[in-house]
Formats: C-alpha cells, sequence, structure tokens
C-alpha cells in the first residue's frame, strides 16, 4: 500500500468564527496601523516614486500580483504555508496590521476564504481598493471555488490587478501595462504552450481526480472529468462521500474507464489513497496538483508548469501519443 502524502488531511467544514481575542486584537491595530499610513502618506519608491502595499489572501494570487507591480508594488501573503488550510484558516493581529496597511487587497471568495472579509471589516481603511476574484468571474458560494486552475480566470485576473495597479498608481500606468504584457508574452508562455498542447493532443480524453481542484483544470484543457461531482466536492469540503460515489469510481478505475488520475497531495484521506493505489494497480498514471504553491517561495508559472507537465506526462504515457 502507498504511505500518506506529507500532509495527511482531511479537509474540515468550514469554519469562519474569528477567535475573540483575535478579533479584539485586529480592531485594536486597524486604527493605530491606518492613521501610521496616512500620516506617512504611503510608501514610496526610490526617487519618490510609489510602491502600492498590496495583501493577497493566498500566495498563488500574491505571486501573480508581485509580478505585475514589479518595483511599483510590495505584496505580503497571508497564506503561505502549504500545511495551511486556506478554507479554515483563523486570521492574526499580524495580519490585521497587514491589512490595515494596505492600498490593495485581493482575496479569492467563492466562499473560499470568508475569514478575509471579517479582516477587512475588522480593518476598515479609507480609499482601499479590494478584488474580490468570486465577483470578478461572477462566481457565487456554491460554484467551483479553484480558479487559479481555470487560464481563462487567471488572465481575467491578471487583467484586473493591472487595471487596479494603473488606477491606485496612475503616474507609473505605462510601467503597469509593460509588466503585463512581459508577463502573459514571456513569463507565462511555457504555461500558455502546456495548456495549448493538452487540449490540442488530448481533448476528450477521460480522467479521474481526487478532489474539485482538478475540475476547473480538466475544463481549462479539455479533459473530460468522469470522477461525480459530487464526491469531488465532498472531498475539498470535508464531508463524507457517498458509497454510490465511490462504487462509481472504483468501477471506473477497474474497467480503465480513466485514463489518468490527478491526485491533490495536500489533501488526502483513506479513500484517495485507495484509489490512487487501485490506479496504479491498474496501470493508470497518477499525476499530481497541490492547492498552493509547492514550494511556498514557488512561483505561480513555476507551479503550474511543473503541475501541467506532469499531467501531459501522464497522458501520454495512458496514450501512447
Amino acid at each position: 500500500m502507498t504511505a500518506l502524502p506529507p500532509r495527511e488531511v482531511r479537509r474540515r467544514p468550514l469554519r469562519f468564527a474569528l477567535a475573540a481575542a483575535a478579533v479584539a486584537a485586529l480592531a485594536a491595530t486597524s486604527a493605530c496601523s491606518t492613521s501610521s499610513k496616512a500620516a506617512s502618506g504611503g510608501a514610496s519608491a526610490a526617487g519618490g516614486s510609489k510602491v502600492i502595499q498590496v495583501v493577497a489572501a493566498e500566495n498563488f494570487w500574491g505571486s501573480i500580483a508581485t509580478q505585475l507591480g514589479g518595483a511599483h508594488a510590495k505584496v505580503t501573503s497571508i497564506i503561505t504555508n502549504p500545511d495551511t488550510d486556506p478554507h479554515s484558516y483563523e486570521p492574526t493581529a499580524a495580519d490585521g496590521r497587514t491589512i490595515a496597511g494596505a492600498d490593495y487587497a485581493i482575496t479569492n471568495g467563492i466562499g473560499y476564504d470568508a475569514w478575509s472579509d471579517k479582516l477587512l471589516a475588522a480593518n476598515p481603511a479609507g480609499g482601499r481598493t479590494v478584488l474580490k476574484v468570486g465577483d470578478l468571474l461572477g462566481k457565487k458560494e456554491g460554484d467551483n471555488p479553484h480558479q487559479w486552475y481555470s487560464a481563462d480566470s487567471v488572465h481575467k485576473v491578471i487583467d484586473q490587478i493591472t487595471a487596479d495597479y494603473k488606477k491606485i498608481d496612475p503616474a507609473d500606468a505605462a510601467y503597469f501595462d509593460t509588466q503585463k504584457n512581459s508577463f502573459e508574452t514571456q513569463t507565462l508562455a511555457k504555461y500558455n504552450q502546456l495548456e495549448a498542447d493538452i487540449k490540442a493532443k488530448y481533448a476528450g480524453t477521460p480522467i479521474g481526480a481526487s478532489e474539485s481542484i482538478v475540475t476547473p483544470l480538466a475544463e481549462s484543457v479539455g479533459l473530460k472529468m468522469l470522477t461525480p461531482e459530487t464526491f469531488l466536492d465532498a472531498e475539498s469540503e470535508g464531508t463524507d462521500p457517498t458509497a454510490a460515489d465511490k462504487a462509481t469510481i472504483d468501477q471506473q478505475i477497474s474497467g480503465k474507464q480513466i485514463k489518468i488520475y490527478v491526485f491533490n497531495t495536500q489533501n488526502s484521506d483513506p479513500d484517495v489513497v485507495a484509489q490512487v493505489n487501485a490506479a496504479k494497480a491498474q496501470g493508470i498514471p497518477v499525476a499530481q496538483v497541490t492547492e498552493t504553491l509547492a514550494p511556498a517561495n514557488a512561483t505561480f508559472q513555476d507551479w503550474q508548469t511543473q503541475q501541467l507537465q506532469g499531467i501531459e506526462d501522464a497522458l501520454k504515457q495512458a496514450t501512447g501519443k
């Protein structure tokens, strides 16, 4: 039997309550930090050029914001540890101070990081710009929140971050346009190419997966997800999957109805480990993904490119093309 991965985690039902002590600390730091920011007139780069203070709830959006902002943005991500569950994170007083001093905040939304709404409310700041990715994409709670695995969604976020930077710091608008063009055409070149190649070669190929994080990725590259969505959602949310769903997946694996199985190594339980083992026993290639940047200091593009390459390699092994 395959051993459980380093992070042997089962999602817990979403819990968004802040500890009372933390709320008090966050509120106490808010006024102080906001006053300090107002007194200093905001951070500046060398030569008096503005540096936008940015906070991102998760590091995958933070990585993109960092590269788009370049020398004119200082980005702090709250979720950076791969062992942290973004669904149930409880903010600290330090997070409150970071939010209070931010010109710009980026959160995922779609029910993924409801704690960030509480954090923003506890630390109000006049003139702060907030990007909630779910709102930008027209998604609501109950929709799939893992939109950083959709290339179309990622490019919409890139567009919006750039537009927001230009609005916050219009004097450096041309700089932000240059950063965006370089990021999309050069930095993301391999990412874009892998997305296009997988879609061109393997569109319609049936796959299985361990949880709903894989669904936007499958849709993005044109793969056919056979795993019941109810199972994927249950695994993502930490609820018990049904016996019927598990039986369906067992049949898909034993009958080799799926060509590859995609496994989120940051979220596992005995049901998933059993499926991974069964897929390997049947000679079905298993590709791996993670929920947040892995390693934590990776860039968005390096992280995603490595995972897409693993999926392409698994598809090539499975199909011979």
